[in-house]
Formats: structure tokens, sequence, C-alpha cells
């Protein structure tokens, strides 16, 4: 065991009991210890420890990692349906969106990492098999899931060329957290050489992103917009998805300028009451027709732009597209471009997307176009809208990309198929 194990279990009691008893001044923290309060009694309710079905441990920092996770849970419930799926997230967010999901036995909060709350969550849980999804290690629920004889997967995993992780202190802690992994499901090869050569594990594998599969998987289900289909038909349609601001503000010039060729459904990022009408007002003062989703009329038509002022339905959204704006690319990062790219459809977006490999890989591709300002973004759109041999190109190349890349999920499942199915020989 790693001597900074040894100082971390020191820090982190004083540390939690610190800032509970100071968490009444801040929000956030007080937030934190209040959802985790009742924590075990629920859990205890939910485990049922007497059931002898296997048991399936996955834990997410938040709902972004746990979409990685769907397609591995939707795999392995389709072999194993008896199989008892316990979720955990660290953030509000995911444990809001996924409270209720239905193929999980208990979602819950992760515990702070002590040793007395790993000892505690194990003995309740007792997985088969803990998958952690991408980062978020907890080494003392690790360790002791480790002892009580789970399987530990590390899945869609990256070790990015300057992480922390490499620094001399860091690097020896992290060295003992990922032995603790029996196998290390990595995104590339640059991933696994990393984990190899620097945290000896030999046990790593690349097996792609699962994100692939998901975006996928969801492509399948567009039920919730199935009544636009017939509006958006025959017109050549863009929905600028996840748009802030800076966005729209090169968005809505281009519409004007070709208002008679395209149509355009806007998926705000933000869709705040306060948004929603600032948006409005900017969509008034250029002299555009707008209708909200939430108030749809019958007799509504697709020369109007569409606001969408819900969440939820924008991966859908992009199926009735004929090209696809990702917003983001203005400010700190673009947002996800795989669900536009499944469809394919040609994908553009702004400049600020080197933190995306995915999106990185879309423009060296072909799949998408990268626009700098209102005139370049004009410049693609009227290229796209007048040329359906050069748009059909581009798209197929987007959607290309995608399904060249799936299988992820598979691999991850049936490591976790393979377990089960040893522990009943």
């Amino acid at each position: 065991m790693a001597p900074q194990l040894f100082l971390y279990n020191t820090i982190v009691p004083f540390l939690a009991g610190s800032l509970k008893l100071f968490s009444r001044a801040l929000p956030k923290l007080q937030t934190f210890f209040f959802v985790r309060k009742n924590l075990f009694t629920e859990l205890e309710a939910a485990a049922n420890t007497t059931d002898p079905s296997p048991r399936i441990w996955i834990h997410a920092a938040s709902a972004g990692e746990f979409e990685q996770a769907r397609p591995i849970i939707a795999e392995v419930k389709r072999a194993r349906p008896d199989t008892l799926i316990f979720i955990s997230f660290q953030s509000d967010s995911g444990y809001t969106v996924y409270k209720n999901y239905p193929d999980a036995k208990a979602v819950f909060y992760h515990p702070v990492d002590t040793k007395k709350n790993a000892e505690r969550t194990v003995a309740l849980i007792r997985p088969d098999v803990l998958v952690v999804m991408r980062y978020d290690l907890w080494p003392n629920h690790l360790h002791v899931s480790k002892r009580h004889g789970a399987t530990l997967i590390l899945a869609a995993a990256v070790l990015q060329e300057h992480s922390n992780y490499f620094k001399p202190f860091i690097r020896q802690f992290y060295r003992y957290v990922f032995s603790l992994f029996d196998t290390i499901y990595t995104v590339s090869d640059e991933d696994r050489t990393r984990f190899t050569e620097t945290f000896g594990k030999d046990s790593a594998v690349t097996a792609g992103d699962p994100r692939f599969d998901q975006v996928l998987l969801r492509s399948r289900n567009t039920d919730r917009i199935s009544h636009l289909k017939k509006l958006y038909a025959e017109k050549t349609l863009l929905v600028a998805g996840s748009s802030w601001e800076k966005d729209e503000n090169l968005l809505l010039p281009a519409c004007v300028s070709l208002a008679e060729h395209l149509s355009m459904i806007i998926a705000p990022h933000d869709v705040s009451e306060n948004n929603i009408i600032r948006l409005e007002s900017d969509l008034d003062s250029a002299g555009l027709p707008f209708t909200r989703f939430s108030s749809l009329p019958d007799n509504f038509t697709a020369d109007r732009i569409l606001i969408i002022d819900s969440i939820g339905l924008l991966a859908e959204l992009y199926a009735l597209a004929k090209i696809a704006y990702v917003g983001g690319g203005f400010g700190i990062n673009v947002h996800n471009t795989l669900e536009p790219a499944v469809y394919g459809i040609p994908v553009l977006f702004g400049p600020k997307h080197h933190n995306s490999p995915e999106a990185e890989a879309l423009v060296a591709t072909g799949g998408a176009t990268e626009v700098l300002d209102a005139p370049s973004l004009l410049e693609t759109l009227q290229k796209l809208v007048d040329n359906p041999l050069k748009r059909a190109e581009q798209g197929t190349i987007a959607g290309n990309y995608v399904r060249n890349r799936l299988g992820a999920s598979q691999t991850v499942a049936q490591k976790i198929l393979d377990t089960l199915d040893s522990l009943t020989k």
C-alpha cells in the first residue's frame, strides 16, 4: 500500500469533518452533506442483502460520465436480466437526472471516502463487480471492494499526456490506485500505453469510447419529436444545439441571409426563462419569426424558428436536421458533436474544440467544419445549402466516423458477464 494512502486517510476524515462544520456558511457544501444524510438508511432498504442475484456497482462522477455506462448496462441486462445494478454519483446533476433509472436496484450519492464509509457501503451492496467510469477514483471504496472479492474495472479511461497523475508524489499514489483494477479499458492506444509504461498496468486494454455506442442507442428512439417530422421532411433544416449567446450572434445574421432556403431549430444550452426571453428579443430584433416548443400551435410552419425551451430533446432533434451547429465553440469548449454526427449530417462549430478529441477528429476527416466568425459561418452554410451532394458527402463522413468506433460497450460488458459466469462455476 502506498504511503500516500496513509496520509490520505489521515487528511480525508479531518477535512470532511471540518467542511461539515462550516457547511452552513457555504450552500454547495451544505447541499453535499444534506443529500448524504440518510444515504445508508436508504441504501440498506434498497440493497436487500438476502437476494442472491449477481451484483454490479457502477460509479460515475456525473451525468456525462454515466452516459458512457448506459450502453454497458443495457448489454449486461440483455444477457443477464437477473443482475442487480447499483449506481452511485458524486454530483447532484447525475443523481437528479438518473435517480429513477429503470435498470437500477438503487441510485445513491457516493459517500465521503473514509474507511468506515467504505466498509459500510460494500457490506450493503456486496458487489461482484465494481465499474468506475472514466475517473473519480475513491481509494478506500476501491480497496475495500477488492478485499471483499469484487472484480474492479475502470472503463472509458483516459490518461492525458500532461496529466497531474504523472507528477512524482502523485504518481506513486495512483500507481497503487490503478493496481487495484483487474482491467482498465482505455479510449485510445495512447492511453493504454501510458497506463502500461507509467503505472505498470499490463492489463490495460484499448476498447474505445462507449459514448459512440450510446449516441447510436439514443438515435434509435425519436418518438418524442415524431410529430415534427412531416413539418421538416422537405426542408433544409439547421438544428443549432446547446447554443450560447455568442453562437446565436453568428447564427441569426446567417439565418436572415438564408431565410428563403433554410429552416432552423434553436435548442439553447440555457433554457431558463430569462435566457429564452433574451433569445426571443434577439430574434425579434433580427426580424425572424419564432415559436416556443412548449406552446407549439397546430398551424405552425417551418418558416418560423422553433425555440426549444426544455431539456432532453436535443439528441432526438438532430434526426430532423440536414445540418447541425453545435454550440460552445466560442466559449470554453464545444458541446457534444457525436449526437448530430451519428445521423450522418455535416456538423459545424466554433474554434474552441481542442479539448474534444471527437470534434478534432471530425474536422480532420472532413465530417465537420470549424467556423471562425459570422462571414465564415454564412459561407459554409451557403455551400451546404446550395450543394446537396457536398452536404451528403460530408454527412456520410461524419456518420462513418461514429459507426467505425462502435463496440466499446460490448467489450466491457463481456468482461462483466464472464466474471459473473465464473462465479457460478
